[in-house]
């Protein structure tokens, strides 16, 4: 049991947006330890290390908040009357513009970031970011099915020992013109931490900022020039895969394309492609010149910038400067990737949208970013040093969680204008017809866990939701993207209702959706919410086949996962998929005689899926042939191959796109959702 907090110790962490107490259930309240709220403050630059730094904490926090004009960022939903921005009478306003305009007062502004300035007659003065955002993000025009995969899982006979843009393009296309699909959602693309072995987990990258060179399709380039040398080398690790069971190796693969890249990258590019990619670095500036550095010294020094030389851990510092000169090449090379792998990203999605999808691709956000990866390094003011995120102890994982991943603090962003969000989110939306947010309560607050402390020890902190949410909206509407939230698991109360109100969608999975309020039945499907991309299962959760079988049950045991009997868990398993079997049938979704067809149980599933209202109805690819494995098992590390199965069938047998598309189940089940495809809403 934690000691009561001191109430001046309270009052400061409210004032900076710390909480000092979680709710895991909507009967039960914990508290914050002190130790965690102090070490969340002193992240924000705020000491509360004793007493007397506490009373002198407080009374600056208060005097700033009451004699501010303006906070950092003012946010406007256009279309929803005057700016209020509650200043005192005779306040000259002035703001510039988005795009350099000079205008006196706030009125008939246009959607943008603009810079508002605020003079009192009583000789305060004070500047504001001021975001002019629709009200609501686009949302899909009309109801689709479309296909969800890890790209590396998707091998083609073209492909490197694992799935790139090439083959995503050719899926896209097919899932288009043949499977009348309207979208294709990947994993996060996110440029990774180099390293042997590198961590596979797309989650965890070394730059959300920018993609990973390592999805790049070769023969796609047109510098690029095969050597059979190279061709053998690849043949090998695609065959290794498909042929003799081999994990995916994505360090080999990376190491082989490396190596063609360099060569395609020292040739000259022809004067059209030459002006493209001097517009991209035009237009990415120090960004690009940032991430470029960060891998160019990570090849001499490490990919840890920690342990670089002192003066190489400041981006900015003269000796930095020096070494980028010295590694222009490299510096150069790594810029070349970006715009390589960007240029491939743009054309799956035109490939998509070519294709008919009204969406096309929608891309993953990861919720943060590798410590020691370039983005840490280049925006590390925006950084909480010696904090993680993760998740508090709930009814799932009475441990809690820590992900190993540092959040930004929130008043850096909120003084910034929130830039590194704006600029990652129009990064993003140039190549992307959607964009599912991991974790999108984390644009409300995120549990902070302090550095060598169990993740218990955190305590949440809280962002500037509706400046983040405004510009999603606005960035999301320049590019006529969708947004899809990733709400799964325990959400604060208004969260859910907030962002269906701004138009981002939510996400839901099949399995989870009960009467939690009632009977705890199965929810029928014209309960289920109409803002949401609704699913079977998800990366992180088993393959509906193994689901229906209890297959998932079983490889829990084998890794001693299960936290009760195995016949306690079986039986479990069993009875939820009983009574989801018995849901189908009674709605005449599953014929009786069909009880226990495995292929007419997951079509059955998918039927179910489009009687629900939801806007947007994903097919996870592996459960289109039969797949148990999950492409990720929670809670493992090396007892379980995550982030590196090709998908499979039943038995196990790896399959390549080309087989994919040429499959009679897989068209069966596509032929039953074109047979029942959504209407219009």
């Amino acid at each position: 049991m934690n000691e009561a907090l001191d109430p001046g110790l309270c009052r400061l962490a409210e004032l900076h947006g710390v909480a000092t107490s979680y709710s895991p259930a909507p009967d039960r309240t914990v508290a914050a330890s002190a130790g965690a709220v102090t070490a969340a403050l002193g992240a924000l630059g705020v000491d509360a290390s004793s007493p007397d730094a506490v009373r002198t904490a407080l009374a600056d926090r208060e005097r700033e908040l009451a004699e501010r004009l303006l906070p950092p960022t003012v946010v406007h939903w256009a279309g929803t009357g005057e700016i209020a921005l509650g200043l005192p009478a005779g306040t000259r306003l002035e703001v510039r513009t988005e795009d350099g305009e000079t205008r006196d007062g706030v009125a008939g502004l246009p959607l943008g970031v603009h810079l508002l300035t605020a003079a009192a007659p009583d000789g305060r003065t004070a500047r504001a970011h001021l975001v002019v955002a629709p009200d609501r993000l686009p949302t899909p025009a009309t109801r689709s099915y479309g296909i969800l995969v890890q790209l590396y899982s998707l091998l083609s006979r073209r492909s490197w020992g694992m799935g790139d843009l090439g083959d995503l393009a050719e899926l896209a296309d097919w899932a288009g013109r043949t499977a009348g699909a309207g979208f294709v959602q990947v994993n996060p693309l996110h440029a990774a931490v180099p390293g042997a072995p590198t961590d596979p987990s797309p989650y965890r990258p070394s730059s959300r900022r920018f993609p990973d060179p390592v999805h790049l399709r070769p023969e796609a380039v047109p510098e690029y020039s095969a050597a059979p040398a190279v061709t053998d080398r690849a043949e090998g690790l695609r065959s290794a895969v498909l042929d003799q069971g081999a994990l995916i190796d994505r360090d080999a693969v990376w190491e082989l394309k490396r190596d063609a890249l360099e060569e395609a990258a020292a040739a000259p590019l022809a004067p059209a492609r030459q002006a493209a990619y001097d517009a991209f670095r035009a237009a990415e500036g120090q960004a690009l010149e940032d991430h470029a550095t960060w891998y160019a010294l990570a090849e001499r020094h490490g990919s840890d910038w920690h342990r670089w030389p002192p003066a190489l851990r400041d981006p900015r510092s003269p000796e930095t400067a020096r070494a980028r000169a010295e590694l222009a090449g490299r510096v150069a090379f790594h810029s070349r990737l970006a715009w390589l792998t960007v240029t491939q990203l743009t054309d799956a999605q035109r490939a998509a949208r070519e294709a008919g999808m009204p969406v096309g691709i929608v891309h993953d956000l990861a919720v943060g970013v590798h410590p020691a990866g370039a983005d840490a390094w280049a925006q590390q003011d925006y950084f909480a040093a010696g904090m993680s995120v993760g998740a508090p102890p709930d009814a799932f994982n009475a441990r809690g969680q820590d992900w190993g991943l540092p959040p930004w603090r929130p008043d850096r962003l909120a003084a910034g204008g929130h830039a590194p969000f704006r600029e990652l989110l129009r990064a993003l939306f140039r190549y992307a017809g959607a964009l599912r947010i991991d974790h999108v309560m984390g644009l409300f607050r995120l549990w902070w866990v302090p550095q060598g402390s169990p993740p218990t020890e955190g305590t949440y902190v809280r962002y500037d939701a509706e400046a983040m949410l405004a510009l999603l909206a606005l960035e999301a509407t320049r590019a006529g993207a969708v947004v899809i939230g990733e709400d799964l698991g325990t959400v604060e109360p208004g969260v859910r209702e907030t962002l269906e109100r701004h138009g981002v969608l939510g996400t839901s999975v099949l399995w989870f959706e009960r009467d939690w309020d009632g009977d705890g039945r199965p929810l029928p499907p014209a309960r289920w919410r109409a803002d949401c991309l609704a699913t079977a299962t998800t990366h992180d959760l088993p393959p509906t086949a193994a689901r229906l079988t209890g297959e998932h049950v079983e490889l829990r045991d084998r890794l001693g996962l299960l936290t009760r009997p195995l016949a306690e868990e079986r039986a479990e398993a069993a009875a939820d998929t009983a009574e989801w079997l018995a849901l189908l049938t009674r709605l005449g979704l599953l014929a009786a005689a069909d009880t226990g067809d495995e292929e007419a149980e997951i079509r059955a599933v998918h039927r179910f899926l489009l009687r629900t209202p939801a806007r947007m109805i994903g097919v996870w690819l592996p459960d289109t042939v039969g797949d148990r494995r999950p492409q990720n098992l929670p809670g493992t590390w090396d007892q379980y191959p995550n982030w590196r199965l090709p998908i499979a069938d039943a038995k196990g047998r790896p399959v390549t796109l080309e087989e994919l598309t040429a499959s009679e189940r897989v068209r069966a089940l596509f032929r039953t959702l074109h047979t029942d495809r959504p209407s219009a809403v």
